[in-house]
């Protein structure tokens, strides 16, 4: 899919006045940055859609940069950050189409960035392992294969989902911090709910 098919597609989507993943952010994000982030950390936000996960690192007084394939998306995400006082610096752009920069970034966060397929999923790993500084930290959260089953979100494409091994494959220049795959209820809008197949990942350069 180009850009401008990827931009009509996710319009059509976002082009509703609720956020469609919801306004809360991951909660596997949340724990992680928690975890491994602190204020005044430079994350940069893969694909962050209506701004829920960028909004909400701002607010923890993280410089957070953004990007997005769809305008419709953008426009929500900078009202959203607007209403909750923060500035978020986002591009209209695909991961191909953005300027990582080299040793950018204290983190990059990938919160179910499944459109990518395998040979864009490959690209997205070395963008980001070039863009972290060195001991930065990626955070990624997806769909495993048993999602197909549950149906509560992702995509329908089997090599859209992660499965452990792919990742550990995919991060192998990484440290690997956490990694593994479970099965939680989720509530993010009305395109993430229920019983869900998740993997997260936390690597560091």
């Amino acid at each position: 899919m180009g850009f401008s098919d990827a931009t009509q597609f996710w319009n059509e989507r976002f082009d509703k006045a609720e956020f469609i993943f919801g306004k809360e952010p991951n909660e596997y994000l949340v724990e992680q940055t928690k975890q491994y982030l602190k204020s005044g950390n430079k994350v940069l936000c893969i694909a962050d859609g209506e701004g829920r996960n960028g909004v909400w690192l701002a607010k923890q007084g993280m410089q957070v940069v953004g990007f997005d394939v769809s305008d419709i998306a953008l426009t929500k995400a900078k009202k959203f950050a607007q209403d909750n006082q923060v500035s978020i610096d986002y591009s209209l752009c695909d991961s191909d189409g953005f300027s990582w920069g080299a040793n950018s970034y204290d983190a990059v966060i990938g919160i179910f960035i499944q459109f990518a397929d395998p040979a864009m999923r490959a690209r997205i790993f070395q963008q980001t392992y070039e863009a972290l500084k060195p001991g930065g930290i990626f955070i990624l959260q997806g769909y495993t294969p048993k999602q197909l089953v549950y149906k509560t979100g992702g995509p329908s494409l089997i090599e859209h989902l992660y499965t452990e091994d792919m990742i550990r494959d995919l991060a192998k220049d990484f440290q690997i911090l956490d990694l593994g795959c479970y099965e939680k209820e989720l509530s993010e809008g009305a395109r993430h709910t229920g019983m869900s197949a998740l993997l997260g990942l936390v690597a560091q350069k």
